[in-house]
Parts: C-alpha cells; structure tokens; sequence
C-alpha cells in the first residue's frame, strides 16, 4: 500500500495489493504457496488482520496449497470501502451476503475457479459459513474456528396478530441484574464504541489486555450455558458481557487485576510479542475500530439481515470443521452450540477442541492447528 511500510511477515509470505473491476475495494493481500495450487481463503474475525494468519500460512502451502489471506471490508490495508462517519455511512454495503460478495470477487481475480477449502476464524466464520452456504458449487469445504454456524433461521409459517406475545427484551434484563450488564455486540453497535477504543493514547495497553484476556494464558474456564436469559449470560466474562456503565477499554482495563498482570507478563511472549502486537497497534491506530464494528451493527439490525431470508431453512452440504480453543469462551455464548451445528450442517466434522488455546486458536497453537486442518483437508478429499 503505498505510503506504508511492508509488514513484518514470515519468509515464504508474500503481500499485494489486489483491485478488480467487478469491486470497489482494492484488496491487501497476503498468500503463500503456488498460485495454481488448490485455493485455501482464511478469513480473520475482530479486532484482527489478514496477518493473524501468518503463523500457518507457510506450513499449509507446503502441504500443497495456494493460501491466501485478506484484510476484509472495514480493515487493515485493504482500502475503498465506505469510510464515513457513523451516522453516514451506507452499512448496506457491510451486510452480509456483500462480505460474501468480496470474497467471490477476489477469488476471481486470483484466477480461480473454486476453493478448496474456506476457513473463518470469529467474525470471519460468518461470511466463511454463508460462502459454503450459498455457493457450495464454488467452496468446496469450509473451517470454522471458534465461531458456530447455526443456519439461518426458518421463516414464520403464521401471519402475525395483534395479540402476539411480545418478547421479554434481553437488555432490560441484563440492565435490571444486580450487577447491571449490557451485552458486548449490542456495544459494539453504538456510536460510543468506536469513539472510546479508537483513540492512539493507551491502544497498546488496551490490545495487550483485549488479546491476553480471551487467551488460554487467562484465567478462563469455559462452561455451557443453558438459555439464553440475563441470568444465565452473566456467566459469560465481562469482554462478552460487560459493566452497563463501561465501554470495552474500561471493561478490559477493570479485568485486568493484578493476578492477571502478573499471568500476562509472564506468558504474552510465547505467542504474541511486542513485535507483533505492534502491527496490529500501528493499523488500527491508522484505521481506527469503526469499519470493523460496522459488522456488529448488521449483525443486530434484522432489517440488515433479509439477504440471508432466500437461504431460510437451508443447510450447510458441504463438509464443515469446527475447530476451537479449550479456553475459548465464544462457543458458550448459546446453549447447545455443537448440537445445533450437526443439525445445520449435513457433514459435520469435530468439534476439535485445542488444548493449550483461547480465542486465537491459529496463533497460540499454530502447529496443533495445521496438523488439525491437513487432517481434515485429507479426510474429505473426493
């Protein structure tokens, strides 16, 4: 990109900058491999980048694929999607099926014709699912780590009443606790979010924290829920469900207690040093937080969501891995998540749970990770 340095990848890794007509964005892209190898597209979640794949990019192009990785609509270095203000810009162009849109695009452009394997890590698992959904012609498989695929929802079979039952409003509830909570992604859905964790001052402190404590090196000790009420969600850490009066630099700063400090600066070397954190310091201190929350705010405004109403009902066909962290808290934010899964996806494989691992699964065990998605990748070959 001009104007930027390159970022500090590891040999073998490669990164351009990719543009197409068929799309307004032009495409920061890392890949390893040879480009005529099978296709592996790795989508990164928030608050991430294409370079949160490094780690198993060399590794999975050695075992003979074309691997690539890109910073999605709203980060990084890929540029040309609508940066406005909160209140101007156009989210019609962050919803869902244009996200799955983007990637068709860029796997064109790379000369493509299919992918042999699609995989999302977090938020990145939503257009990785809905790829796999939709185009299964197209994305022949498809891994997902740490985030669940549900399927989407069936449509109601009855007209609507004057006398239906209103729904009890989650957030009252949450707001009502005795400890007053408010749920992370409705959050991340305001004005207020990105205005308090974008600012230069304290980000490093505040990503040093953020990733230390969804990582294996915390004190997390996932459990199931069983509904989906106030109750039940304040089981969930405060980075999911957080103090009602605190934004997320407050709510990771207030988390971080000494225990934690003591646990963070003795273990955040061995998988995330300064060195790297610092690239994700540099890009969002140049960026800021707002195009990446912008898929929260699709994400909890069903009006943004009617795309996804044409796969109603519809099932994931082609082979599916969900692959995770022991200590990853994202699966448990919904009771019955992997029972849920094998009922939206026909071929299911997993779970495969990653002991030694949080929330960055591919980054704090890269080695169990690869070993995990060749396994997988071999398994399912026709």
């Amino acid at each position: 990109m001009p104007g930027l340095s390159p970022l500090p990848i590891l040999s073998g890794l490669r990164e351009r900058q990719i543009t197409s007509v068929a799309s307004e964005l032009s495409y920061h892209v890392i890949e390893a491999g040879k480009s005529d190898a099978p296709l592996l597209i790795l989508l990164h979640g928030f608050p991430e980048l294409a370079y949160s794949w490094r780690k198993i990019m060399p590794s999975l192009a050695a075992g003979g694929y074309h691997v690539v990785a890109f910073d999605q609509r709203g980060y990084g270095r890929t540029t040309d999607w609508d940066t406005r203000p909160f209140h101007d810009v156009d989210l019609r162009t962050f919803a869902h099926m244009n996200l799955v849109r983007d990637v068709i695009v860029l796997v064109n452009t790379l000369g493509h014709d299919e992918v042999d394997c699609i995989v999302g890590h977090d938020f990145g698992c939503v257009p990785a699912s809905l790829c796999a959904l939709a185009r299964p012609d197209m994305f022949k498989r498809t891994i997902l780590m740490g985030h669940p695929f549900f399927g989407i929802p069936s449509l109601p079979r009855e007209a609507a009443t004057l006398h239906s039952s209103p729904q009890p409003d989650l957030h009252e509830q949450l707001a009502q606790l005795p400890q007053p909570k408010k749920h992370y992604r409705w959050y991340y859905s305001t004005s207020s979010a990105a205005a308090e964790m974008s600012p230069s001052a304290g980000l490093k402190s505040f990503l040093r924290g953020y990733f230390h404590l969804k990582s294996a090196d915390a004190y997390n000790d996932p459990q199931p829920i069983s509904a989906v009420t106030a109750e039940e969600l304040d089981k969930l850490p405060p980075y999911y469900i957080m103090p009602l009066h605190l934004g997320m630099r407050d709510t990771v700063a207030q988390a971080m207690t000494p225990q934690e400090q003591q646990n963070m600066h003795s273990a955040h070397q061995t998988w995330l040093p300064d060195s790297d954190l610092q690239v994700y310091v540099d890009e969002f201190a140049r960026t800021g937080f707002q195009g990446g929350l912008n898929w929260y705010r699709v994400s909890t405004d069903p009006a943004l969501q009617r795309d996804l109403d044409v796969f109603a009902g519809k099932k994931m066909e082609v082979p599916c891995l969900f692959l995770a962290g022991t200590k990853d808290w994202l699966l448990h934010q919904t009771p019955n998540s992997i029972e849920r899964m094998r009922k939206a996806c026909t071929r299911f494989h997993g779970p495969v749970m990653v002991e030694g691992a949080g929330h960055w699964v591919q980054q704090e065990q890269p080695e169990k990770v690869v070993e995990e998605v060749l396994r997988f990748l071999k398994d399912t070959q026709k």
